[in-house]
C-alpha cells in the first residue's frame, strides 16, 4: 500500500495535500510555515523521511528550515547557506534545495539568488559555497531575469559522480566535472537573450531542465525563448518545438517511467506571463520533443494565471501522476498520463513550487 503526498510551497507557507494510491480523494493540511516564503520543499528519504524548505522572510531573510515529523515541527538551521566575506554576491533567496547521489547520504546542494551553489555534507546543518559559481571567469557578464540573478536547477550524474549541471536566470547551462570546483558554459544551440560583451556563450534564459534518469546525458529544457533537448550532456542542444503555440514557458517534467514523455505548459511571452488565451494547456511530447500534443480536457476556460518554474511535478506511481500549481493558487492533476484533469479541493496562496512523492505505508 501507498499514499500520494503533494508537496506545495507557497507565498504564505507550505501545504500537504494527502490521498491513498487511488489519488481520487484528497485531505489538505493546514499551513506550515505560516509568515515564510516557502520557495522550494524537498522531501529526502534516502535515510529517515525528512523535509527540507527554503524560506525567505521580510525580516529575517533567507534561511532552511528542517522537519523531521513530516511538517508538524520545524527547525531553523542556525549555519544556512551564505557568500564568503568580502563577496560582491548578496543572498537574497534560496531557490532550490536537491539531494546528493545516493551514495551520499547526508549530502544536500542548495542554488540561490545572487547565484551560488552550496553543498552540506551533514544533512543541512552546514554549507560550503562552491566558489566554481560564484568566482566564475565570466560571472562580471551575469544578467539575471525577471526573477532575479538565480540558480534554480540542479543536476547531478549518477553514472559520473563529480558532474554537476546547474540552470541559471538569465546565463544558461553550466556543467561541473569536478565536483563542483570549476564549471564550464554549456549553451552551444541556445537562443542568446543577453548576449555578453567578451563572453559570447553566456546569456540564455534557461527556465527549468530535466534529466533522464536512466541516461544522465540526455537533457531537457523549457526556455525563455524555446524548448530545447541535448543528448551529449550539454555540450549542443536542439530546439524541439514542433507543434507548440509559444516558445515561451517555465516548468517541464518528466515521466519517470518513460523518459520519452515529457511535459510542459506554455505561456504567453513578454511581461504577460499567463496561460494563452485564459486556457490552462499542457503539451505532451511521447518522442523526446519531436512532436507535441495538447491536453486540457478537464481544464478550465477563463483562467487568468501562470504557472511558475517549480510549480510542476510527476509522482512515481506505476502511472504516474501529474501536477501544476498556478500563481492564482489553483492545483490541477491528472492520473492518466495528462488525457485528462481534475482540480484539488482547495484555493491556496501563490504557488512558488510543487512535489509530489508516493510513500509507502508501513
Amino acid at each position: 500500500m501507498s499514499k500520494t503526498i503533494v508537496l506545495v510551497a507557497t507565498e504564505k507557507g507550505a501545504f500537504f495535500l494527502h490521498s491513498d494510491g487511488e489519488r481520487k480523494e484528497w485531505n489538505v493540511s493546514r499551513p506550515a510555515l505560516k509568515g515564510w516564503k516557502v520557495n522550494n520543499l524537498l522531501l529526502d528519504e534516502r535515510g529517515a523521511p525528512t523535509l527540507y524548505a527554503a524560506v525567505g522572510h521580510f525580516v529575517y531573510g533567507p534561511t532552511v528550515q528542517v522537519s523531521r515529523d513530516w511538517g508538524e515541527t520545524w527547525e531553523q538551521q542556525e549555519h544556512g547557506p551564505k557568500f564568503g566575506d568580502g563577496s560582491d554576491s548578496t543572498l537574497k533567496n534560496i531557490w532550490t534545495i536537491v539531494p546528493g547521489l545516493p551514495s551520499q547520504p547526508d549530502t544536500l546542494y542548495a542554488g540561490t539568488d545572487d547565484a551560488g551553489l552550496f553543498v552540506s555534507h551533514d544533512s543541512g546543518a552546514h554549507w560550503e559555497e562552491l566558489t566554481g559559481i560564484s568566482q566564475h571567469q565570466t560571472r562580471g557578464e551575469w544578467m539575471g531575469g525577471a526573477g532575479g540573478l538565480c540558480l534554480h536547477t540542479i543536476l547531478l550524474d549518477k553514472d559520473r559522480p563529480g558532474r554537476i549541471w546547474v540552470g541559471i536566470s538569465a546565463v544558461g547551462v553550466l556543467r561541473s566535472d569536478d565536483g563542483g570546483q570549476s564549471f564550464q558554459p554549456c549553451n552551444e544551440g541556445m537562443p542568446i537573450v543577453i548576449e555578453g560583451k567578451e563572453f559570447k556563450n553566456i546569456g540564455s534564459c534557461v527556465h527549468s531542465m530535466v534529466q533522464d534518469p536512466a541516461q544522465p546525458s540526455h537533457l531537457y529544457q523549457q526556455n525563455h525563448q524555446g524548448v530545447l533537448r541535448s543528448f551529449d550532456g550539454g555540450d549542443h542542444w536542439e530546439r524541439i518545438e514542433s507543434g507548440l503555440p509559444s516558445k515561451f514557458g517555465f516548468p517541464m517534467v518528466m515521466d519517470p517511467h518513460d523518459a520519452k514523455r515529457l511535459y510542459i505548459v506554455p505561456q504567453e511571452a513578454d511581461e504577460y506571463r499567463i496561460f494563452q488565451d485564459g486556457q490552462p494547456t499542457v503539451y505532451r511530447t511521447e518522442n523526446q520533443g519531436d512532436t507535441w500534443e495538447a491536453l486540457r480536457n478537464g481544464l478550465p476556460d477563463d483562467c487568468y494565471s501562470g504557472v511558475l518554474r517549480h510549480a510542476m511535478a510527476v509522482d512515481s506511481h506505476e502511472v504516474a501522476g501529474i501536477y501544476f500549481g498556478t500563481s492564482g493558487g489553483q492545483i490541477f492533476y491528472s492520473i492518466d498520463g495528462g488525457d485528462s484533469w481534475q482540480t484539488m479541493p482547495c484555493a491556496l496562496p501563490r504557488i512558488l513550487a510543487v512535489k509530489a512523492v508516493a510513500v509507502k505505508e508501513a
